[in-house]
């Protein structure tokens, strides 16, 4: 089984790949409608059915990312062991989300930004460490988005506004927020996210 990536993501080694749960799947296609139902079901599990006292633990993120793709991938919530073409070294994963979430969790005591803005830049950097294998574009938008929730806010629209734009530009456009956001300019994914 060989799969197509398309620009931003990140591939998967033989082992990974190894990790696939359902048999049937032999195309890109089929991969992402199984990955699709999956997270339906975590969507529902996140936002109608669990309650959570907070979002902001190693933990919870874990665990979020196990619901995600716990039907797909046999290493689900599982931190990732190898090095990717993105994202930290994976030694240093557990560390870095700790002080990302310690930041988070500051921010927001302190209102150093409004909630919206720190949900957009924790997002950007939970992209960036890249803690799993695969799946961390679609469980960084979710933290973001029970981050809002639980700070009474409604989630990002992540583009679903742009309808009659192609998938594809519409991931073009994210991509390029999330690189400006690695220079530290975060005005595009600022408005990508209410697109």
């Amino acid at each position: 089984m060989k799969f197509k990536y398309a620009a931003g993501i990140t591939p998967l080694d033989r082992d990974e790949l190894d990790g696939l749960k359902p048999g049937h799947i032999a195309t890109q296609g089929q991969l992402d409608e199984w990955e699709s139902a999956n997270i339906a079901k975590a969507r529902i599990w996140l936002f109608h059915k669990a309650k959570h006292r907070t979002c902001l633990t190693i933990d919870f993120i874990k665990l979020l990312h196990k619901k995600m793709f716990n039907e797909t991938w046999k290493w689900a919530g599982c931190f990732r062991k190898t090095e990717k073409n993105i994202g930290i070294d994976p030694c240093e994963i557990p560390v870095a989300l700790k002080n990302l979430l310690d930041d988070v969790v500051y921010q927001i005591e302190n209102a150093i930004y409004p909630i919206e803005e720190i949900a957009c830049r924790f997002h950007h950097r939970l992209v960036w460490i890249h803690p799993f294998s695969n799946g961390n574009g679609r469980h960084a938008r979710m933290m973001a988005d029970v981050l809002l929730v639980q700070n009474f806010k409604p989630s990002f629209t992540w583009g679903a506004h742009k309808r009659e734009t192609s998938k594809s530009h519409i991931r073009k456009q994210y991509i390029d927020a999330l690189r400006q956001a690695d220079k530290g300019d975060y005005t595009k994914l600022l408005v990508f996210v209410r697109m």
